[in-house]
């Protein structure tokens, strides 16, 4: 038995013989790639259906309808942030904050007519407390008072990626996606599915002796260790949160079970 292999390593080759191996993969890689793409275009001729331009937001200065999210441009997307009322920072979704924490630079959304921002699905008040504690300057929106209407036939309570068109004061939405092809906004993990290891979660088909302890992203503690929480959900933290709390940010989000 190959001592690498038996240790939860890959075995040792040659230059040659790995690259054989890459290659064979290449293809299957490219072919990803162009099914990618032929979704892509499909995507971009589906129809579309019309929603309440006034349908009403709440923001930094107060109410605002979901036309004016869009800040003048042409689209919107929109993440539908999970949100558990009353609870303090360390029981919020730990999914959300992963995927909410990726996103930065928005100018090249920008450069392409698209806002992107978070449309919070408990109240505003302090869930914003939450983009504050976690450093977040994305726009940030509470939507509970038009939930059920901008997630209608979808399920409330659970995180949504939607995007919008606007044609004139009509908004019309285009896409929605949501719990794994809301990974569109990732790139942690993409680079982890790059690694020999991958995610190092137990739902992965990896070979026997790979790490797969991993919990989702949510941890019992911060680095070094980065311990599992024994029972998921429930306990530790987020990921992201360790580093602001060792910055000496408060997660007080000033509600009583805080």
């Amino acid at each position: 038995m190959n001592d690498h292999a038996s240790a939860g390593l890959p075995v040792v080759a040659d230059r040659a013989t790995f690259q054989a191996g890459l290659d064979a993969l290449r293809v299957r890689e490219k072919a990803h790639t162009r099914e990618g793409d032929a979704i892509a275009a499909a995507r971009r001729r589906l129809p579309m259906v019309e929603v309440d331009a006034s349908l009403a937001l709440t923001g930094p200065d107060g109410p605002l309808t979901l036309l004016e999210a869009f800040e003048g441009r042409r689209q919107l997307i929109a993440y539908y942030f999970m949100w558990h009322p009353g609870q303090p920072a360390a029981a919020q979704c730990e999914g959300c904050t992963f995927y909410n924490g990726q996103i930065g630079e928005l100018s090249y959304l920008h450069s392409r007519d698209v806002t992107y921002a978070t449309f919070c699905q408990g109240p505003y008040g302090e869930s914003v407390r939450y983009r504050d504690f976690m450093g977040w300057d994305m726009p940030w929106y509470s939507a509970h008072a038009s939930l059920g209407t901008l997630l209608a036939g979808r399920q409330t309570g659970l995180f949504h990626l939607v995007c919008y068109l606007r044609d004139g004061d009509r908004v019309f939405e285009t896409y929605w996606t949501t719990r794994r092809g809301v990974e569109a906004m990732d790139y942690s993990y993409a680079l982890m599915d790059l690694t020999v290891h991958g995610r190092q979660e137990p739902w992965e088909d990896s070979p026997p002796g790979w790490p797969h302890q991993c919990s989702n992203t949510r941890t019992a503690a911060g680095p070094p260790a980065w311990p599992p929480v024994s029972v998921w959900p429930g306990g530790g933290r987020p990921i992201a949160q360790w580093a602001r709390l060792d910055a000496g940010r408060s997660d007080d989000l000033g509600n009583a079970a805080a």
